[in-house]
């Protein structure tokens, strides 16, 4: 065993997690790899199925495959994984754009990434520029049906937006957390009517340790795996170290623990929908 599971949450425990990127996954080389402090073996059949297996005592975990990535659970499925229907849109690209372990927490890994207001300083040139730098005003709202988290009418001046951007555009966001180490952001194609969709699935290594697997589902039939892969990683670069020097690497979630700011409304929300869960893992929890 990694670590102490006694310390997981319910929530975490019985929740699908990423463990691999499922094109990487073949019969030939079985895979390692550690979720909630459990060291996991991944082994891929003839016919292309997977077995996620505990290591410390051989038990088979409930897995599944979805958005070119595997999945697996360590304790009982509360439900089946989230939704992304623009997966089965055909003239979408969809892709795993890679890997990257990052020394800090799966919910600050979140919350960075619903943060627009880094976007000049971190992504200069790409995602943001100076003098554009204010954050509108958005809305923030938990769908009744599902409990997925919202920020909607969220606008920010980008020099390039994605990969099939040829100049600077406005570009609308939505952003949904429909887990609580996942999140998905819908934002202006340059060349489509249709959104395109951005996520980043954390998988939580440990309380403070993540690797952060990144998908793509795009509207671009231009450029190459490789072009749209670079892009990504790019801006995931760009965002690495930023994450692994916060302090404290686990998110707070007492409302008293940071000074929050007007573009700050998501990170609130997100943090009061953490609580609301359950969540305990990966956070310093309200007093």
């Amino acid at each position: 065993m990694y670590g102490h599971v006694d310390e997981i949450d319910q929530v975490a425990m019985n929740g699908w997690h990423p463990v691999a990127q499922a094109e990487l996954l073949t019969p030939a080389q079985p895979s390692s790899t550690v979720l909630l402090e459990e060291r996991l073996t991944v082994t891929t059949n003839a016919d292309g199925s997977h077995r996620v297996v505990r290591d410390r005592d051989g038990r088979e975990l409930a897995s599944m495959s979805a958005y070119q990535t595997l999945w697996a659970c360590l304790g009982e499925p509360d439900g089946p994984l989230f939704e992304v229907p623009q997966v089965d849109e055909p003239d979408r690209r969809v892709l795993h754009a890679g890997t990257v372990g990052v020394h800090v927490s799966a919910p600050r890994a979140v919350e960075n990434f619903l943060d627009m207001a880094h976007f000049p300083y971190v992504h200069t040139d790409i995602l943001g520029v100076e003098p554009f730098t204010a954050v509108a005003d958005y809305d923030v709202h938990v769908d009744d049906a599902t409990n997925d988290l919202w920020a909607t009418d969220c606008v920010f001046w980008q020099p390039m937006a994605a990969t099939t951007s040829t100049t600077g555009q406005m570009t609308d966001y939505e952003y949904r957390v429909p887990h609580p180490y996942c999140v998905l952001l819908y934002k202006t194609s340059p060349i489509d009517e249709r959104k395109d969709v951005i996520a980043l699935f954390c998988q939580p290594v440990a309380a403070d340790r993540i690797i952060a697997h990144m998908f793509l589902c795009l509207l671009d039939g231009t450029n190459s795996t490789g072009v749209i892969r670079d892009f990504q990683q790019t801006i995931f670069g760009q965002d690495k170290p930023i994450l692994e020097n916060q302090y404290p690497k686990r998110l707070p979630l007492d409302p008293r623990a940071e000074t929050p700011i007007r573009a700050d409304r998501v990170a609130i929300s997100y943090r009061r929908w953490l609580t609301e869960l359950g969540v305990t893992y990966g956070v310093i929890p309200a007093a």
